[in-house]
């Protein structure tokens, strides 16, 4: 049986991994991202989000995406990513692909690339820096929301105060 847990993160009062180490976001990022496909950041994705060539690509498990993603983002997964999911693209349209923090989507980013689309980035920090920064999310039915899958325990700790979904059985 599959448990769901919501749980509010502050950071008024506690240790964070944010609170007391703001470079702690960044660390986590970089032992995890290796570069093999070119960054974009939060920042630059809201300024090209209403783009008419520029998609976004969520490659967060499916449980992750239904709680909440970015907006116009696309699902595409990561366990049982295909790469008949992306047939309808040009190979010169943008792709940004994200997940949590940019491990994930750097693997498919990967794939993407040997595919042949060249303009291929992977969101650094994924949704979890989207939505520190404050930038808008929504959920399954393109509502606005604060929730966010956490993926789990600790790494919901990279997470500013949002209303943060984990399963305990993962």
């Amino acid at each position: 049986m599959k448990i769901l847990l919501l749980i509010t993160i502050s950071l008024i009062g506690t240790k964070s991994i944010i609170a007391q180490n703001p470079s702690g976001f960044d660390a986590a990022c970089e032992k995890y991202i290796s570069g093999t496909v070119p960054l974009a950041y939060s920042k630059e994705l809201r300024r090209a989000i209403n783009s008419s060539n520029v998609i976004i690509l969520d490659a967060r498990e499916e449980n992750e995406y239904v709680i909440s993603h970015l907006p116009k983002a696309q699902f595409i997964g990561f366990s049982n990513f295909g790469s008949n999911l992306l047939s309808s693209y040009q190979k010169t349209d943008t792709i940004y692909i994200y997940c949590s923090i940019g491990y994930r989507s750097e693997k498919i980013g990967e794939k993407i690339q040997k595919m042949g689309f060249n303009n291929v980035f992977n969101l650094y920090g994924g949704i979890f820096s989207w939505v520190n920064l404050g930038y808008r999310i929504v959920d399954k039915n393109n509502e606005q929301t604060k929730d966010v899958h956490g993926y789990d325990k600790e790494w919901s700790k990279l997470l500013n105060e949002k209303r943060c979904y984990i399963n305990l059985d993962d």
